[in-house]
């Protein structure tokens, strides 16, 4: 803070806090969507019709919420469309992803910050030439951690940790544990993080990508671990 300038206040911070997290944090709509693309140059879309692919919706249940402290930000929607070749003709192949997103007020050095966040990204499962392909299995743990590590900044030295099993959406899914130096985005406040990084889920015709990130002090593995139990998937009943 600058000398002769006003303290801030708590409520003032907080707000401001908000300002930056009550927003569609997560890049990674765009990001899977292009993942999603990538496999699709032998789609059976002969008939020249866009192909379409709309991702239903993972959630947590509101009685999980209750128990962990974590309120939902946002809810989003991302399409993105392709043009890709089908025996020797162009065609379009568009793709809807979804993110959930949840967060939670911590306390670093005396204050509170928006800086627990837990995300559910659903991604549609492509069909090609009737086999069901995983559109993001390609992207390492580490990649993935990257994607909810988009919600921070000055992100730096990040290091593989331990993993453990945990049940998502009626499986078993392995979990990996990372840590890695970030600043908390809009407060100018840098501290180590702990990020967990699920294991892809295929439930209904859909995938489902858990992701947490919250920092190391705080220590709240637990309550990620209820959040991953409690995941609900509502399918897109258009498809």
């Amino acid at each position: 803070m600058k000398s002769g300038e006003p303290p801030v206040s708590d409520d003032e911070k907080r707000s401001s806090t908000d300002a930056v997290t009550r927003r569609r944090a997560l890049a990674a709509g765009g990001a899977l969507g292009l993942a999603s693309l990538a496999g699709c140059t032998a789609l059976d879309v002969a008939t020249g019709e866009t192909a379409e692919f709309t991702a239903g919706t993972a959630t947590v249940a509101d009685g999980t919420l209750s128990e962990t402290g974590y309120e939902l930000n946002d809810v989003s929607s991302e399409t993105v469309s392709r043009e890709v070749e089908v025996t020797g003709q162009t065609r379009e192949v568009r793709v809807t992803n979804t993110v959930a997103e949840y967060d939670k007020a911590v306390e670093l050095f005396g204050e509170r910050y928006q800086a627990a966040v837990f995300a559910a990204v659903t991604t549609p499962q492509i069909e090609v030439l009737g086999e069901t392909l995983n559109p993001i299995d390609d992207f390492s743990n580490r990649a993935r951690a990257e994607l909810i590590l988009s919600r921070f900044a000055g992100v730096g030295d990040l290091e593989r940790g331990s993993e453990y099993s945990t049940t998502v959406l009626g499986s078993d899914a392995a979990v990996v544990v990372y840590t890695a130096d970030a600043e908390i985005e809009g407060t100018g406040v840098t501290t180590e993080l702990e990020l967990h990084i699920g294991e892809l889920v295929g439930v209904g015709s859909d995938f489902v990508l858990p992701l947490a990130a919250y920092p190391a002090a705080f220590s709240d593995g637990e309550n990620v671990r209820r959040m991953m139990n409690g995941l609900e998937h509502e399918p897109n009943e258009e498809n």
